[in-house]
């Protein structure tokens, strides 16, 4: 895509801080970090988000992710990492790309899902949903 910020970086014509890249694949260091080292992970080509992208390439993109988290696990000694990936806006998919998330956790690092969001569900409401979801 001409306009797309990500699509730039993976044809080298945005600078960016690239500390992973082959054929199909490039990680660089996000701009808004939650913290050190969180890198992004994208295909070089586009794909909008979770339902575009074929198996083939998400897998390897995954791979790359679990990569990119070891080294910053030797490198940088992080208490946990985040592996997140958004699709849709209201989901807080900003980047129309296909993109996952590398976000290392260290102990001064504020993780919103630690926070009180999460409500429960009844075991009626439960079943009803596993009986719409399950194959």
């Amino acid at each position: 895509m001409e306009d797309c910020v990500f699509c730039k970086i993976a044809r080298g014509e945005k600078e960016s801080y690239k500390i992973y890249e082959d054929d199909d694949v490039v990680a660089f260091l996000d701009a808004h970090p939650l913290s050190e080292g969180h890198t992004l992970v994208l295909p070089k080509k586009h794909y909008e988000n979770i339902y575009d992208i074929p198996d083939e390439l998400l897998c390897k993109v995954h791979g790359v992710a679990k990569k990119i988290a070891l080294k910053i696990k030797d490198t940088f000694n992080p208490k946990g990492v985040i592996i997140l990936q958004n699709t849709g806006e209201k989901a807080g998919q900003s980047v129309f790309h296909f993109h996952v998330h590398v976000k290392p956790v260290y102990d001064d690092t504020v993780v919103l899902c630690d926070s009180p969001h999460r409500s429960g569900q009844s075991d009626e409401e439960m079943r009803t949903t596993w009986e719409k979801l399950k194959e």
